[in-house]
Formats: C-alpha cells, sequence, structure tokens
C-alpha cells in the first residue's frame, strides 16, 4: 500500500473567522499531498496567502504560508491507497497544475453546502470538495456525500486516518525539524 496525505490548515484571518464560525473548528482549509511533509501538496485556495479574494488551483508553499501567517496550524494525516490510485492522482494533479488558471474557487456554491444541495459549476471547487471529488475519481470515495458537500470538518472527522503531526507550520519549515516524523 501507498499513501496520500491531508493537511488540514488553521490560519488567521477575516475571511478565515468566517469559516471557523460556520464549520465551528479551527481547521478551515484542506491540502493534498504526496509526500508526508507536504512538500508537493495541492488546493484550492488563495493564489496569494495574504489575499483572500484571489483563489484558485496552486500547489502550496509552505514558506510563503509562514511568512503570511507565522502562528498558522497544520495538522497532517496519512490515508492508504494503491500505487495505482497515488500515481493517477499524481498525474491529475500535474495536469491541473499545467491549467491551474482555469480552475476557481466556488462562491456561488458556498451558500449550497449551507442548504445541503449538491451544486457543481465545472473547474469551481472549494479546497475540501476538489479534495474528495479528486480521490474519488480515483476510487477513493471517503464520505457518503457529494463531493461538492464535503467541508473540511469531514476530513477532520475521518475515522480512517493515521495523524503524523499537529502543531504550528513553522516547525515543520525551520530547518532540523523533521525529526516530527520519524514514527511516519
Amino acid at each position: 500500500m501507498e499513501k496520500l496525505y491531508i493537511g488540514l490548515v488553521d490560519t488567521p484571518g477575516f475571511f478565515a473567522e468566517i469559516i471557523r464560525r460556520v464549520i465551528k473548528q479551527d481547521y478551515i482549509h484542506v491540502v493534498l499531498g504526496l509526500d508526508e511533509r507536504l512538500n508537493e501538496c495541492y488546493s484550492v485556495g488563495r493564489r496569494f496567502p495574504s489575499v483572500p479574494l484571489i483563489a484558485g488551483f496552486e500547489r502550496e508553499e509552505k514558506s510563503k504560508i509562514v511568512r503570511a501567517f507565522p502562528t498558522a496550524r497544520y495538522m497532517i494525516y496519512s490515508i492508504e491507497c494503491t500505487k495505482e490510485q497515488k500515481e493517477g492522482i499524481k498525474r491529475d494533479l500535474e495536469e491541473c497544475y499545467r491549467s491551474r488558471y482555469r480552475y476557481h474557487y466556488c462562491v456561488l456554491g458556498l451558500p449550497f453546502i449551507l442548504m445541503n444541495k449538491e451544486f457543481y459549476q465545472e473547474r469551481h471547487y472549494t479546497c475540501s470538495s476538489f479534495v474528495a471529488r479528486i480521490l474519488e475519481r480515483h476510487g477513493m470515495k471517503l464520505f457518503s456525500k457529494h463531493f461538492s458537500l464535503v467541508t473540511p470538518r469531514d476530513f477532520y472527522e475521518l475515522e480512517k486516518k493515521e495523524v503524523l503531526y499537529e502543531g504550528r507550520l513553522a516547525d515543520i519549515c525551520e530547518e532540523g525539524s523533521y525529526g516530527i516524523f520519524e514514527t511516519a
């Protein structure tokens, strides 16, 4: 078996605070990683960490996030997958990245989530709906609802996960801090 890595993110800010109040938890953003340190991870979110209104598909860069949000907290966990699933997901993520400016944040879908009504607009996702959709496309349906209704809370409450780290993102980025992953 192979592993994929899910990063749950808690960043400060006005927009983040609104999301926190709606979903009633601290972790408000989801990223999908191919390695345990999230050196290669992707999400639908802010194109520039300090600008919440410009969002789409991006490769996450931890150093930029730490500069914008020094107190950002992460929970990183792994989920099992087959080698074929991981390779397919990696190919899809690379393709999405090549055409990243064609993907956008699904602002119109947010009220539908609150109403618990499925909504899909082509190439428009929330962070959690994108991760749920790409996993589902590769036979990893983790949730019993439409991908457009999946929230960071669903990823947080997922039972079949192995938590590898929970703490400040800055601690992961500091030189010599990789010992936190020795159990992985």
